[in-house]
């Protein structure tokens, strides 16, 4: 099979290329290398023989070019966490490079086309069990335009067979975002932001390449949306006594109230924005102390076959593993 990955320098990305090149799949990858961990990812997964090209999905004539003679379509290429440039700039790689890389498919007779999109598309779930059919508000421009991607996807399914996942929130070895929260821990850094009470549903990355291979195989799965979440929701307070335990650290008792830390974020974010600089502190870092999540399986599990089977201190274990043995903590 010759599988394209967008995004593919990405930690998602990069990590499902490992995983089709040990199937002895044909491999093109399509990233950029803006950052150290990118650049790490392409020599990696170059080294295991995968085919890089190194543009943003914004350039049509790379795009088209790099699905040429592809069978299935990984899109997982997003602007996510870039909290100092515009609005544009999600629109412009959300749903512009969405529309050039599905043209670009149907071009190419692509055999299946897997859409990356996000959890975000549900805004501030608080309270409840969430599954596909539930109410979709969006509250920030990431997962605004995460949607609108969603529905451009969805536009073309008469042209070409697409499968849409909402990915929820990802880790495990190779991942650098929660990296923090395991350095905070380790060096007795981290408070605790609000009570800790909100949940989350993580899932660990070797779940969700299980699931995205699903996705690419299951004939009932064409023109729907599914969930792929980890094997049971978890508070922040939780997750990050867990990771405290396997580091064998403990965490402060007390914590810090929301409110205050969020009005500031607010404040920086907006002071950084127009400069280009990335703020140090921003709303949707709040996210994590703010939000809760979590998800029914019932969906992916009936009809594309997916029962994550990592436990989070299963994942936590291999994870603070990674991180020593590659000098991260």
């Amino acid at each position: 099979m010759k599988v394209l990955i967008t995004g593919g320098t990405g930690f998602i990305g990069s990590r499902l290329a490992l995983r089709r090149l040990d199937k002895g799949h044909s491999v093109t990858v399509l990233g950029q290398e803006n950052t150290p961990a990118e650049a790490e990812n392409k020599a990696l997964i170059e080294a295991r023989g995968a085919h890089v090209l190194v543009g943003p999905i914004t350039d049509r004539e790379k795009v088209f070019a790099a699905t040429r003679g592809i069978d299935v379509v990984y899109h997982l290429a997003a602007a996510q966490h870039e909290a100092h440039v515009p609005n544009q700039v999600f629109w412009d790689v959300n749903v512009t490079g969405t529309k050039n890389i599905l043209e670009a498919s149907v071009n190419a007779g692509v055999q299946r086309f897997i859409h990356g999109s996000t959890i975000g598309v549900y805004g501030a779930a608080l309270e409840g069990s969430l599954d596909e059919g539930s109410t979709l508000k969006p509250d920030n421009i990431y997962g605004l335009t995460k949607l609108e991607g969603e529905k451009l996807v969805l536009s073309f399914k008469e042209k070409i067979p697409v499968v849409i996942i909402r990915i929820s929130e990802t880790y495990g070895p190779g991942d650098r975002r929660l990296l923090k929260l395991f350095k905070g821990i380790n060096k007795k850094a981290f408070f605790m932001i609000g009570n800790g009470g909100n949940v989350h549903h993580p899932i660990y990355i070797d779940d969700l390449l299980e699931g995205l291979s699903l996705a690419a195989e299951a004939s009932d799965a064409l023109g729907k949306v599914f969930v792929l979440a980890g094997k049971e929701p978890i508070t922040t307070r939780d997750m990050a006594t867990t990771i405290a335990r396997q580091l064998g650290r403990r965490l402060p008792q007390f914590h810090i109230p929301l409110s205050p830390v969020l009005a500031l974020a607010t404040v920086v974010e907006k002071t950084c924005q127009p400069l280009g600089i990335h703020p140090p502190l921003h709303r949707r870092r709040m996210d994590f102390f703010k939000k809760g999540f979590m998800f029914s399986q019932e969906h992916a599990k009936k009809v594309l076959g997916f029962t994550p089977q990592v436990t989070f201190e299963q994942g936590v274990t291999e994870t603070v593993r990674w991180y020593r043995e590659t000098g991260r903590l």
